[in-house]
């Protein structure tokens, strides 16, 4: 045998001499580990799960309508508030964790503080896909506690308080909002009402000062002066077209006009100096014909065509110089061309009176506003600022009613559904307790007692060792041994050694007994509850006191 194996069985010889000890032991940390474990509470767990859709129908159709409000805020906010603060102190007192007669701040701190410790709340999203990560959320409450029926009373209080706080927030939010908007309205209204009135007087104070559509005093200063510009240019335009066709008139197409005219029935008919000159020439062609040019006939022809002439020339000098009458006499004003020459500068003169007038007027408005230089620009300044002001309280005014119409757009969408809470999973909870685990404690505390019983008894033989073997006592001594010794009565050990041996048997098969009893007892559902006896011992010793103080009464009195 090798000399490691020796060893071994050496230590377990010399341990085995404790081996009454060690299951004692192990009996007594068996029984008081089995009755720690039955004394634990049982721990329930309640659970519930809702589903937050704040992708409802209602919110494309509201997009730019109503107030959009951050519903995973408000969610979050009364996450946190359900775990901490007056919501908390409510649905312990509301679900019976916090009992009427506690009074102690500490006390009812420790308590808060304990259900909060207690209290799980995750959110996670609906969907695991990436292009879905604002489908909604699901809202996981879980709470744990010694009593299943306060543990659901906990978590469904917790699950409606999460609804109902979340749409309340919402509401007294929007609540909020409508009135500061409405106060908001009405101080704007005051300032908006005020820059009307301002405005109205300062235009009445004011009247023909004021910036027109073409702009303002500087603005209609140089349209105004830009107008006489181009009034003067248009007139000299005017004077210089009605100048070349009063030279027309007066020259060659007078003279043609005084020309002589051939026509026939309903033609124009020739003036008459024109046609005497003819009918006196003719005449005297028809006088050269018969008489000599010194007959009397022919002087007094000839005398006769010569005025002709001459009044003519004198006509056509009149028609240079303009003079109507020449134009009536020579018959040019029924010639059409000079009709036309006549109707051109007729019209020049008209074009050139109405451009004189349109001069005049706006260089009496370029002096009107010229005179205003010191004065218009103020006002227009002064007008420009209460335009600017009243623009301000109207855009803001114009502002807050819109923001004031979607608020109230938002509230009714609110009422209507834009966020839907499901229930997808109502509060629940198992009547099996989740802790502690008893059948795994009952087994570690059993295997735990039976090694706890031998490292004692090891720890006994390391404190008072023995040599069980000829060659532990070589080892020890560094002296060899000769012989070994044996019992003198073998049976009779042997005999002791069996009974030893059966008590011990017997001794452990009633600490796995016991195991297997308590194993029994797990699966009954025995509960050892230290709170739970003393209430019962409390509740049978009250009355024996009762009874004992009321003989002890009767008896002073006898």
């Amino acid at each position: 045998m090798s000399p490691m194996i020796d060893d071994v069985l050496d230590q377990v010889r010399g341990a085995w001499r404790f081996r009454w000890i060690a299951l004692g032991v192990a009996c007594v940390l068996a029984a008081a580990g089995w009755t720690a474990v039955f004394a634990m509470h049982d721990v329930y767990e309640a659970s519930a799960r809702i589903f937050v859709d704040t992708r409802t129908a209602l919110k494309p159709a509201l997009q730019g309508l109503a107030v959009e409000q951050d519903v995973n805020a408000q969610l979050n906010y009364v996450r946190q508030s359900l775990l901490a603060g007056p919501q908390l102190a409510t649905i312990a007192k509301e679900s019976g964790v916090l009992p009427p007669s506690a009074t102690d701040p500490r006390r009812i701190q420790r308590i808060l503080d304990d259900l909060s410790d207690h209290t799980v709340i995750t959110v996670r999203n609906a969907s695991d896909r990436e292009d879905e990560r604002n489908s909604g959320s699901i809202y996981s409450l879980v709470y744990r506690d010694s009593d299943r029926t306060r543990s659901l009373r906990v978590v469904k209080l917790m699950l409606s308080t999460l609804v109902n706080e979340t749409l309340g927030g919402k509401r007294a939010e929007s609540e909020s909002a409508q009135r500061f908007l409405e106060s908001q309205i009405k101080d704007y209204e005051q300032r908006l009402q005020v820059a009307e009135d301002r405005l109205a007087d300062f235009k009445k104070q004011h009247f023909g000062l004021m910036p027109t559509e073409q702009g303002g005093y500087f603005a209609q200063l140089q349209q105004e002066s830009d107008a006489v510009s181009k009034a003067k240019t248009s007139l000299s335009t005017a004077l210089a077209r009605r100048a070349e066709l009063s030279r027309q008139l007066h020259g060659d197409v007078a003279i043609a006009g005084a020309a002589p005219m051939s026509g026939g029935p309903g033609g124009l008919r020739p003036s008459d100096t024109v046609s005497r000159i003819a009918e006196t020439q003719a005449r005297l062609d028809e006088l050269l014909l018969k008489y000599p040019d010194k007959h009397p006939d022919v002087i007094a022809a000839r005398e006769t065509l010569e005025e002709l002439k001459a009044r003519r020339a004198a006509e056509i000098a009149g028609l240079r110089r303009g003079d109507p009458n020449a134009a009536a006499t020579s018959g040019a004003s029924s010639n059409p061309v000079y009709q036309g020459a006549a109707l051109a500068l007729t019209q020049a003169d008209v074009e050139i009176a109405a451009l004189r007038a349109e001069l005049q007027q706006h260089e009496s408005k370029v002096a009107e506003l010229r005179r205003l230089l010191n004065t218009a620009p103020q006002v227009e300044a002064q007008y420009a600022q209460l335009n600017r002001d009243y623009d301000v309280n109207k855009t803001q005014y114009t502002a807050l009613l819109q923001s004031y119409q979607k608020a109230r757009i938002g509230e009714k969408a609110d009422t209507a559904g834009s966020v839907r809470f499901e229930v997808v999973q109502p509060p629940t909870a198992d009547f099996v307790p989740v802790w502690p685990p008893r059948l795994l404690l009952l087994a570690v505390i059993f295997l735990a007692a039976i090694g706890g019983g031998a490292a004692l008894a090891y720890a006994l033989h390391w404190l008072w060792p023995v040599v069980g073997s000829a060659r532990s006592l070589e080892q020890l001594t560094q002296l060899p041994v000769l012989g070994v010794v044996s019992s003198g009565f073998p049976g009779a050990d042997r005999r002791a050694a069996r009974r030893d041996l059966l008590g011990l048997s017997t001794a452990f098969a009633c600490l796995v007994l016991a195991f297997a009893v308590v194993l029994v007892l797990n699966q009954v559902g025995v509960r050892l509850s230290i709170g739970t006896l003393a209430h019962e011992a409390h509740a049978m010793i009250s009355p024996v006191e009762i009874r004992l103080g009321s003989a002890l009464t009767h008896g002073a009195q006898t």
